[in-house]
């Protein structure tokens, strides 16, 4: 008989206490299924005396996560702190160094210091897991890893960020302003109570840069992703994406190009005939283009205490059974230090929102600063969507532009062009639309 897998978890909350329970559910299973008992020898988390509904047995209690981290009683260190610094990655290296395997759950810490911590892992011939840290539930990071080893993988995207797309769903669905369904997902546990790392679309850029390094094989980095959140969607662009036939989700998409690797995440218009625009609430949906497969779409829980226990119970199973991959698919020194590729040409166009003082000639204004460029206009709209007055406060009147192909360079410098002319009252509204 083999011996046990000691696991030590560092942090007690949905997560953890979740793990701890699922551990306890399936022991036998887990058993038959990777020939050792696994059990939990140590726990670490702030307060004691919380009550969190822990299934009984003896537990070793650790104030300190580094010290849990270090204890020759476990083989296994499960890390559920969170934050990229801190005692979290203190522990995460104290285990890597001193050859205990490591499960976490933290996006966060593998984006900063990811590389760092493979190749600690790899020094020391142990196992980095994090199946949960993109996605919750959805095994992508084990698909694109191991699945798809055989595939040459030309673009991944998806939808990463259950918040958001709980908030744009109730926008939708209910016709209320964002704000208010801000408030309903703070209130219902889905945002924090700071929410700006999700809805601005932060959480979905660190995932998308773990994403990128299993699909390409390049070094992770955050900061090459190009970042727009969900704030300004209004119940207006809802509207207009309804009557064009889309439905506005906030992407996160890395694919390869000529140049490079090009990461961004920004609201999207996506055809109400996709089956990504399916996906509403808190649920994700990842979609992988290879050359073999074509394309693969997972689609299930991204977040919330069983979904994400369900992703860290399987690494644990994985390491219990001996699995030992690099962790990001190959040789930390191995993975390519790729080119930051720029914005490329957008084959879907722009849906561009204008509030547009009505003045003589401003129509006409707009549209030739988009002939500079050479950005072809495939409609013109000078309308509110149904349910709108059509004059906007201060004398203007919206405006719809639905581009054809072109630049985010062009957009850009087109609209730019004509906030300095003075025609418009406010910010314009930029959405990119993706076609089947």
């Amino acid at each position: 008989m083999s011996q046990p897998l000691r696991v030590g978890v560092a942090g007690l909350g949905t997560v953890g206490a979740s793990v701890i329970r699922l551990l306890h559910r399936k022991a036998d299973a887990l058993e038959q299924r990777t020939g050792r008992r696994i059990i939990v020898q140590g726990v670490c988390a702030l307060d004691r005396q919380r009550e969190r509904g822990l299934p009984p047995g003896e537990r070793t209690w650790f104030d300190d996560p580094v010290a849990l981290a270090r204890s020759p009683d476990i083989d296994l260190f499960v890390e559920l702190i969170g934050g990229d610094e801190g005692p979290a990655r203190a522990a995460v290296e104290a285990a890597l160094a001193c050859g205990h395997s490591v499960v976490t759950a933290n996006k966060a810490l593998l984006a900063k210091h990811g590389l760092a911590l493979a190749a600690l892992a790899e020094a020391n011939h142990v196992a980095l897991a994090f199946e949960a840290s993109v996605a919750g539930g959805i095994p992508i990071v084990k698909t694109l890893r191991e699945g798809l080893a055989g595939d040459s993988i030309e673009r991944v995207y998806g939808i990463l960020n259950g918040t958001c797309n709980y908030i744009l769903t109730r926008m939708e669905r209910e016709e209320l302003p964002f704000d208010v369904c801000l408030a309903e997902a703070q209130r219902l546990g889905y945002a924090e109570a700071d929410p700006s790392f999700d809805i601005g679309g932060f959480d979905t850029a660190h995932k998308l840069a773990i994403l990128a390094c299993l699909a390409f094989g390049v070094a992770i980095d955050a900061s090459a992703v190009h970042v727009e959140g969900i704030r300004s969607i209004t119940l207006a662009d809802i509207r207009w994406a309804a009557e064009l036939g889309y439905r506005i989700k906030l992407l996160g998409v890395a694919q390869k190009t000529a140049l490079g690797v090009e990461l961004r995440v920004h609201p999207t218009m996506t055809p109400i005939s996709s089956s990504i625009a399916d996906v509403m609430g808190v649920t994700n949906a990842i979609t992988i283009d290879a050359d073999a497969i074509h394309e693969l779409t997972l689609i299930g829980p991204g977040a919330g205490g069983a979904a994400t226990a369900s992703a860290v119970v399987a690494d644990i199973a994985d390491i219990a059974k001996g699995v030992r991959s690099p962790p990001f698919g190959i040789p930390t020194g191995a993975l390519e230090r790729a080119p930051r590729a720029p914005m490329q040409r957008h084959e879907g166009g722009y849906y561009i929102r204008l509030s547009v003082f009505d003045r003589p000639g401003a129509f006409a204004a707009i549209a030739g600063r988009m002939a500079e460029r050479q950005i072809s206009l495939e409609s013109i709209v000078q309308r509110s969507p149904p349910g709108e007055r059509d004059l906007a406060s201060g004398g203007s009147v919206p405006v719809v532009l639905i581009t054809a192909a072109t630049t985010e360079t062009l957009i850009r410098e087109a609209l730019a062009a004509v906030v300095s002319d003075g025609y418009v009252a406010e910010r314009p509204q930029v959405v990119r639309i993706e076609r089947e």
